[in-house]
């Protein structure tokens, strides 16, 4: 079928680019149809930077076009962002640490599904590639980075830069750490409201000596409330990753999580899910999977809400064992943890390349190399 220019438009003015009263012709949106035989590209022009909003627009034209013009069409369709559209008003914005590159929040819908553990193993497959790293446990009322690193006994010391006193991080593993664990005593329980606790994680972030990172890496909280909302107006968030088990129950809080992050008002690219507890193999029977929470369900939901699937972790008691002993699992080598967490952690930095490429920058200075992604050579 020879597909004609004037049918796309017409189709294409039955619906809207995201944030846009118009149709996407009327609009001004679509800067160019292109047809050939059966093939179109359409090339769009949208103001809402959310990497979400992309998907959505391509998608939608897909939709369209198969329906109303052609069910078979081969369509292309090139999405920009106008890096100059005016920000809607009530977009929250953080302020820049100078000497950090990106600053990736790792979040969850509800307790108890390994935030923690992927965001410490996250930060050490990262220091193994060749990244400069550090953790902000931003988790107030159940900080255990500390233990997840073997630093839980030490103390930040205070240090002068540019003549202001700074708080040094912790180190280990190459790590630069930072907790509220650190100030309080492992019995204490912190029972602050939030105003009090938003503002000591203001300190923590601010008054830090971080230096020079690629990558720092925030262990948030579950759920979605005042601590979130907090961080992300002061930091100009990178991206957020999302941890989830395959159950149903965990499910349905981690699509809350997701959709916090998309919210207008908030608008924080969502690089991708991953899958904790995704099944369990017995060391006697290395070849067989037991799917105990369920299957695939964290993949299936980063399919049905159109972002990247970032990889599943087993269950194995060596992770468990090892956060518990202050070291994490993916330090171990040639091994399936070491594996799983190298091949999620590719997939993290290749998603905040692409978002760095695709979308306007936040204050944050870009990756645009995937150079030093590669493992530390096995022993």
């Amino acid at each position: 079928m020879k597909l004609v220019k004037q049918d796309i438009l017409n189709a294409l003015k039955t619906i809207t680019a995201p944030g846009e009263g118009e149709n996407m012709v009327d609009s001004g949106a679509v800067t160019n149809v292109v047809t050939f035989a059966d093939e179109v590209i359409v090339d769009i022009t949208i103001k809402n930077p959310s990497l979400q909003a992309r998907k959505r627009t391509e998608v939608d034209i897909l939709q369209t076009i198969h329906k109303e013009v052609y069910e078979k069409a081969k369509i292309k369709v090139n999405v920009k962002v106008d890096a100059q559209a005016t920000q809607p008003k009530n977009e929250i914005k953080g302020k820049a640490i100078p000497g950090i590159q990106n600053i990736v929040a790792v979040a969850s819908g509800k307790g108890g599904v390994g935030k923690s553990t992927v965001t410490a193993n996250l930060a050490v497959t990262l220091a193994k590639m060749g990244f400069k790293v550090g953790v902000l446990d931003a988790d107030i009322y159940g900080p255990s980075i500390p233990i997840m690193f073997d630093v839980a006994n030490e103390r930040p010391l205070s240090v002068t830069v540019d003549g202001k006193s700074k708080m040094k991080p912790v180190e280990n593993y190459g790590i630069k750490v930072l907790s509220i664990g650190f100030f309080t005593k492992p019995d204490q329980a912190v029972i602050w409201r939030g105003p009090m606790a938003s503002k000591a994680l203001n300190q923590m972030i601010f008054d830090a000596a971080w230096g020079e990172l690629d990558f720092l890496l925030l262990d948030l909280p579950p759920g979605t409330g005042d601590i979130h909302l907090s961080i992300m107006q002061a930091l100009p968030i990178t991206g957020a990753v999302v941890v989830s088990t395959p159950q149903n129950v965990a499910l349905a809080d981690a699509k809350k999580g997701v959709a916090m992050f998309q919210q207008d008002s908030i608008n924080v690219p969502v690089l991708g899910i991953v899958e904790n507890m995704a099944y369990f193999t017995p060391a006697e029977l290395p070849e067989n999977k037991y799917y105990i929470f369920g299957k695939e369900g964290a993949k299936h939901l980063a399919e049905d809400l159109n972002v990247p699937f970032l990889g599943e972790v087993p269950l194995i008691q060596s992770i468990r064992e090892a956060g518990d002993l202050g070291r994490p699992a993916a330090l171990q080598t040639a091994t399936p943890i070491e594996e799983a967490f190298e091949a999620i952690t590719r997939n993290v930095v290749q998603e905040v390349v692409n978002r760095n490429e695709e979308l306007p920058a936040t204050e944050a200075i870009k990756i645009t190399t995937m150079a030093g992604c590669s493992a530390v050579k096995k022993n």
